[in-house]
């Protein structure tokens, strides 16, 4: 199947014009000509994604966080992100990431099914397409209340988590909840707004999870991969079922970092 083809379908999953102002998604590295007859998806786009691209003869890599954010001033191998694009080029394998675009058009409500949560509204950045509000993140309501404890409880179980970190504010029943996946501190203060309970999302400083519990919300913090990785299986999933004769790959789960 032709690449440009391709794209087109990724780009029914997500429009690249979701993507907010400041990302780089979409063909980043590769010709929208060439014939691709295996793919490759993973979370990031560094020498081990690559090299695992490579070995299964993946002619794509699929990825969501960008490769590429700064602009490249030189393609050589001084540079680790230049030379991932040198080791792209020369395995004659394309690149496509998709960011914000995907985290706005399905991130959000993917962890809400994970979660049981009854999706009542984006929770940041929201614009309308089509009658429909897109935007970062989700807001809504348990469909059971839990503890605090208990919610942990289910974040852990739902995204498959050894450990959650908790900037606690002490409160009855939890039935608000908002989510965003992925680095989420900018979105405190929606949450507030939105009268959410709880925060569920990753990258969360001290200060900013102690100013939070202040303001009477309480974070989960689930970890920047911990949430973010349900991009690999949904896309499987998606690929497997809108593209014919094209073979795809999924990284399997492995957390960049261990807890000692």
């Amino acid at each position: 199947m032709i690449l440009n083809d391709i794209i087109t379908q990724l780009q029914m999953a997500a429009p690249e014009d979701f993507a907010q102002d400041w990302d780089n998604v979409g063909l980043l590295v590769g010709d929208r000509k060439q014939d691709i007859q295996k793919i490759f998806i993973a979370l990031d786009a560094n020498e081990t994604a690559i090299a695992q691209a490579k070995a299964v003869g993946a002619q794509l890599l699929l990825t969501h966080h960008p490769l590429i954010f700064s602009p490249l001033k030189k393609v050589n191998c001084d540079n680790f992100i230049s030379a991932r694009v040198v080791e792209l080029l020369r395995s004659q394998m394309s690149y496509y990431a998709m960011h914000t675009n995907f985290d706005a058009a399905k991130m959000g409500e993917l962890a809400a099914e994970r979660m049981d949560l009854n999706v009542e509204a984006p929770l940041a950045d929201i614009f309308t397409r089509d009658g429909k509000d897109y935007g970062i993140g989700v807001v809504g309501s348990l469909k059971e209340s839990e503890t605090l404890g208990g919610l942990c409880a289910v974040v852990k179980e739902a995204f498959g988590l050894d450990t959650v970190k908790l900037f606690r504010e002490e409160t009855g029943p939890i039935s608000r909840v908002a989510i965003c996946p992925g680095s989420g501190k900018s979105t405190i203060g929606d949450a507030i707004a939105a009268g959410a309970q709880v925060l569920i999302t990753g990258d969360i400083d001290h200060h900013s999870g102690i100013d939070a519990a202040a303001q009477g919300l309480s974070i989960i913090d689930a970890g920047h991969y911990g949430i973010e990785h349900i991009f690999i299986g949904y896309m499987e999933q998606y690929l497997k079922e809108h593209l014919e004769g094209v073979e795809i790959f999924a990284q399997e789960r492995r957390d960049p970092f261990i807890v000692l």
